[in-house]
């Protein structure tokens, strides 16, 4: 009988280095959080190496002193390549690929690599490939070297292999492609929130560091049914769900991909108009994961990205999520935002609280109406009904006699005709 082998792909083997210039890089807390992210995009890591320095080594990241020690490291671990915690000149990734003998890859390059795994939509695909190749089209002549020394590992998803082995002039060509079709993704978006824009639908952006919970929030709220993962960057492709409150009145709830420290540029271009959604929100639900130690560091990461795509003048509700997973009486603050609520989006504890505030804004959001309608113009009502809050309605021999809260922009279309 003919014996039968199981191939699996080669789990790379890391280790993942970093240059400390201050206490205020809190560098191991970032390491901590890439060896996550290089989790998640399918490796190990073997070991992790700080080098304190003035600043980084502009020719090769790291001193030479330390890259002996990695690559002695490497040697007797078994590492398959190397990871830098920020991101890498083309320079840089050549001369340390030369001085170690094997693989390097940098932060950005693992992020890239999960978002391209996680990328489901047509957006989302043409959003991904769009920063991977502005990110390669530089670095083409260095990657080259690690492509042909191994196959597959982190760096190699998406666009693959081939295409980053043609020449720099077709990758433009590409580049020029896909963002012809992101203009023709955005001019679809823009056209749904013009349309939502005069329905007077309110939406609400679920924005927050990645792991926090958006997407737990939003199938709690909605059922959803979005993948929601103990994972960095679990879900990628925004989704928008209607929430029909229990006064009657409708928000819709958009998530948006989870942020993170030194979050690459190529993605936040890439990515401008789904992470527009939150610049033209009128509500931002930002949820924080409060039994992280890294808290007020990813709340700042997300308020710093939010200037960056200048989200302002919003109505900020921020989501204290994961109460469950923390010590009772913990002090919870957010000095930036309007509202505060301390939830669970797992259990559903304190998800009213999170509902009664939506309701308390919608409804600052409205101006006041009491009037007398003629049968004759019951379907005034109806428009009511759709875009305001009906609080009274009593049919009367004269007419039908409404108290209600209505849009500000629609209150001269739904008052009486005389």
């Amino acid at each position: 009988m003919a014996e039968t082998f199981e191939v699996k792909d080669i789990e790379e083997k890391v280790i993942l280095a970093g240059v400390s210039t201050g206490e205020a890089d809190d560098t191991e807390n970032s390491l901590k959080e890439l060896e996550e992210l290089v989790k998640t995009a399918g490796a190990a890591t073997l070991a992790k190496v700080i080098q304190n320095r003035e600043r980084v080594h502009p020719g090769t990241y790291l001193g030479k002193g330390k890259i002996e020690e990695v690559r002695e490291m490497a040697l007797e671990l078994g590492a398959t390549g190397i990871v830098c915690d920020d991101e890498l000149s083309p320079v840089q990734m050549r001369n340390l690929e030369d001085a170690l003998g094997m693989k390097v890859m940098d932060r950005t390059m693992v992020i890239l690599d999960i978002f391209a795994d996680r990328a489901t939509t047509r957006e989302g695909k043409i959003q991904v490939e769009l920063a991977q190749l502005k990110y390669r089209a530089v670095r083409l002549v260095g990657l080259r070297n690690s492509l042909s020394r191994l196959g597959g590992g982190i760096g190699t998803r998406g666009p693959g292999e081939t295409k980053l082995e043609v020449d720099r002039r077709r990758i433009h060509d590409r580049i020029g492609q896909l963002k012809a079709e992101l203009a023709d993704v955005k001019r679809h978006r823009e056209v749904a929130r013009q349309q939502r824009s005069r329905n007077h639908v309110v939406v609400a952006a679920i924005v927050g560091y990645t792991n926090a919970g958006k997407s737990t929030l939003l199938n709690h709220l909605t059922d959803a049914g979005i993948l929601a993962e103990d994972k960095l960057f679990a879900t990628l492709d925004p989704t928008t769900r209607n929430l029909k409150l229990p006064s009657g009145q409708e928000i819709l709830l958009t998530d948006t991909v989870g942020f993170i420290r030194k979050l690459p540029h190529h993605l936040i271009e890439a990515f401008k108009s789904t992470l527009e959604e939150a610049k033209y929100a009128d509500i931002i639900l930002h949820v924080v994961d409060c039994s992280n130690p890294q808290m007020d560091m990813q709340m700042y990461v997300v308020y710093d990205t939010l200037r960056q795509l200048e989200v302002k003048d919003k109505e900020i509700v921020t989501v204290f999520n994961k109460i469950d997973s923390v010590e009772e009486g913990m002090i919870l603050k957010d000095l930036t935002s309007d509202y505060q609520v301390k939830l669970s989006a797992k259990t559903g504890e304190n998800v009213e609280e999170l509902i009664d505030i939506l309701e308390k804004i919608l409804r600052s959001r409205k101006v006041y109406l009491e009037q007398l309608y003629p049968y004759s113009q019951a379907g005034k009502i109806q428009l009511i009904r759709k875009y305001g809050e009906l609080l009274e309605e009593e049919y009367r021999e004269d007419g039908i006699y409404v108290k209600a809260y209505v849009a500000a922009e629609s209150y001269g279309n739904v008052l009486p005709e005389k």
